[in-house]
């Protein structure tokens, strides 16, 4: 459990993209009524462009 835990360990803010702000992103657009671009879904844009922050912030080594 220990090796998993470190292997994942550096793609948390990856995960975290995936986990808290697809999510977030998906539902303030739907609450927003925004459209999101592409006729994409809501869900469908926040798993685009949740993980695509965590991955920059992973790359980067922040978040701001």
């Amino acid at each position: 459990m220990r090796h998993i835990l470190q292997a994942l360990g550096p793609w948390g803010p990856v995960l975290f993209g995936f986990g808290f702000l697809a999510p977030l992103i998906a539902t303030l657009l739907k609450d927003g009524g925004i459209t999101p671009p592409l006729g994409l879904t809501p869900i469908q844009f926040g798993l685009i462009l949740g993980p695509a922050l965590g991955l920059s912030a992973k790359l980067r080594g922040r978040w701001i």
